[in-house]
Formats: structure tokens, sequence, C-alpha cells
């Protein structure tokens, strides 16, 4: 896999950097994902909720680049909770998708996220999958099921980004060997003068500056463009380097606050 990696706690390697694909639909997705694996991306991002599971196959199949080559995430939605709904549900995403190699909760809810997860886990043991992991889960979320499951989550990708770093749960995730992912990295702080003051320092995007912040904080990150030249440049955040006065401007930019549901708010 080019570029930067990260090695789950189940020894899979994973790409750093895969392309996200919320809110794209239709042929918008298939060209994105297509010129994503073209410029060098080997990852996909996707979810059931997104509704793009079957474009993303397609940007895929037409992008020349071998399906086994190619890192894909998917997450089962809120309505998919229980044991063997979640089972079906994989089994629709996979018939979409042509196959899982990262599958997770999409958000905890109350009280099924058990059930939910001894289904992924059934599917892990099977081989159906790569890896198996969360998404919006917070520490007692994950405490609950480090007490009644077997499998620890290779992941867990959480809203993440300068303005909103969450550095206990991180702290948590990092000390159970769970991998932070970054959703909407770039979502909100494109702007700001801290990341605009770093981006002319270097003479590169304020994208660039975030995604390469959030991968020198230990972060999994999932930009989204449509843009095939914005796409590509994302890429190359990877190879940004950041010094300490750029890192020490970029952390005193977390406030603390979400701009996203909140997990424990977030009940269905």
């Amino acid at each position: 896999m080019p570029g930067k990696t990260y090695t789950l706690n189940n020894g899979i390697s994973v790409p750093a950097m895969a392309l996200g694909t919320y809110k794209s639909r239709g042929e918008e997705v298939v060209s994105a994902v297509r010129a994503a694996l073209q410029c060098g991306y080997v990852a996909i991002d996707t979810a059931f909720f997104y509704g793009n599971e079957a474009e993303v196959r397609r940007g895929i199949e037409e992008s020349g680049v071998d399906r086994k080559n190619v890192f894909v995430t998917s997450k089962l939605w809120n309505d998919d909770h229980g044991y063997d709904e979640a089972l079906r549900a994989f089994d629709r995403s996979e018939r979409a998708l042509g196959g899982i190699d990262l599958y997770l909760i999409h958000w905890p809810g109350k009280d099924r996220y058990v059930q939910t997860w001894k289904a992924l886990e059934r599917l892990y043991d099977e081989g159906r999958v790569k890896a198996i992991g969360v998404s919006n889960f917070l520490p007692h979320h994950l405490e609950t099921l480090l007490a009644q499951c077997r499998v620890v989550p290779a992941v867990n990708q959480v809203e993440a980004h300068p303005s909103f770093l969450d550095d206990a749960l991180q702290e948590y995730c990092t000390a159970h060997g769970i991998l932070m992912e970054a959703w909407r990295s770039m979502s909100y702080d494109l702007e700001t003068p801290a990341v605009l003051a770093c981006a002319q320092k270097h003479g590169c995007t304020p994208a660039q500056v975030i995604l390469a912040y959030m991968l020198a904080r230990g972060y999994r990150v999932l930009p989204k463009s449509v843009t095939p030249a914005r796409i590509c440049s994302n890429l190359a955040a990877q190879d940004l380097p950041l010094d300490e006065p750029d890192m020490t401007a970029l952390r005193a930019m977390n406030t603390g606050k979400r701009r996203g549901n909140d997990p424990d708010v977030f009940i269905f």
C-alpha cells in the first residue's frame, strides 16, 4: 500500500488516508472513487446510510485497480442493530460493494450495540471481513463492549478536527489498541487564521494542513471531495512536514465543542 499506513490491533495494515464519500451520490461518487484510485488512493470509506455503496463498487471497477488492492470500509446503520438484523445488513452491503474489508457500527445508540457487536464478531471469525470496529463510541460504550465481548474493536471513527479533539477518548483508545479515525476533519476549520497561516508558510492548501495535522496526531483521515484535483492534492498531505510551532498553533484551536451529534444525545 502506498503512503503512510497504520497497523491495526489484529496485525492488518491499513492506509492512513481513505477517500470519504459522505453525501456523494450517483455518478458523482463513481467519478470521485475512480479518480481517487487512479491518483494513488487505495482505500475508500462509505456506509449504508450514505446510499452509495453500489456506486462505490462501480467506481472501483471502472478505475482499473484490482479490487483486492483496495481497502473498503462500510458501516451498519441504526435501523439494523441486533444480532440477526446486523447479519442481514452486512449481507446487503456486501452484495452492493462486492466485499467489505472493515465493517463498523455507525452509532452506538442506547442498548442494542452489544448484540450487534457479537454479530460483527461472527463475521470476523468467519473471515468475511479483515477487521471490525465502531464509530462514534465513547469510553463507556467501549467499556461495555470490552466487558461482554471477545474482539476488541480495531478502530473508532469519530468527529475529529482541529477545533474538536477529544484527547481523553483518544488516550483511552490508544491504551486499548484502538485506532482513531476522523470524520469530517476538514469541514469546519479551513478558513481559520492558524490553518491559513500554516498553509501560507508551507505553500500548501489549508486542507493539506488539516490532514497533515490529524495524521501527526495519530488519526486515520477520510477526506471527502468529488473534484479530481482536490482529491489528489489531499493525498499529498501525507508528505507535509509540520514543525513544532505549527503543531502548537493548531493544538490551540481545540475548543472541546462538537459540531456534530453527541453520541450520548443521539439516541435511538
